[in-house]
């Protein structure tokens, strides 16, 4: 709608996409996270301690560039997670991180490949993930865990903190939750597959998908 207003439309399209989420069981109790980069670097963030089911559009938090607040509730713990990954991947206006069940419990598997520790087996998992990354286990709100995720998101839209969960940006909102949602299905396949031979793609594959798509850092 014309003259409509910018952060209006951000706060109720992170309301409708938490809703989304917590109704599907990706989301739990108050775990999980969404925020969208608005275009003067400000930030709009789900609250601190809030269910992704019950969000209210005034209180979505808002903080400038330089993390003060401005409006809506304290903004959640883990916002400086978020600045981390704007600050690393200049394209990205949205960011969702969740504690999902399959790609939450592939992050405590033990013996993983930390550069890629999901295999690549499906097209869609290349198209929308590419490598997946693990970043070592960080107590919940330890701010150093910014810098790891800072240094590795340049070259990933998604990365898996151990004993944890997964978090993804992308070139928007939905852009960032579809890809979440491929991560946690690759995951689930993952564990499903346990013990079964399986054929990933091989290294043409990808590439070819890749010439055919682009990578998935380039989204």
């Amino acid at each position: 709608m014309t003259g409509a207003d910018p952060i209006a439309q951000a706060r109720a399209e992170i309301v409708r996409h938490g809703r989304s989420l917590f109704e599907r069981g990706l989301a739990t109790g108050s775990s999980g996270n969404l925020s969208i980069l608005l275009d003067d670097g400000s930030m709009l963030l789900t609250p601190t301690d809030a269910s992704l089911g019950g969000l209210e559009p005034d209180r979505i938090a808002h903080v400038t560039a330089e993390g003060a607040h401005v409006s809506g509730d304290l903004p959640s713990k883990e916002a400086f997670l978020h600045r981390a990954i704007y600050a690393a991947r200049p394209h990205a206006r949205g960011v969702v991180h969740l504690h999902a069940t399959h790609s939450a419990a592939v992050s405590c598997m033990d013996g993983l490949d930390a550069s890629d520790c999901l295999p690549p087996l499906t097209a869609y998992q290349v198209m929308k993930i590419g490598r997946l990354p693990l970043i070592p286990y960080h107590p919940p709100g330890d701010r150093s865990l910014a810098g790891r995720i800072a240094a590795i998101a340049v070259d990933h839209p998604a990365v898996l903190l151990a004993n944890h969960g997964p978090i993804v940006a992308g070139a928007s909102l939905r852009q960032a939750m579809n890809a979440i949602e491929e991560l946690e299905e690759s995951a689930k396949l993952f564990l499903l597959l346990r013990g079964v031979p399986t054929r990933p793609l091989d290294a043409g594959q990808i590439a070819d998908l890749e010439t055919r798509f682009g990578r998935a850092n380039d989204r």
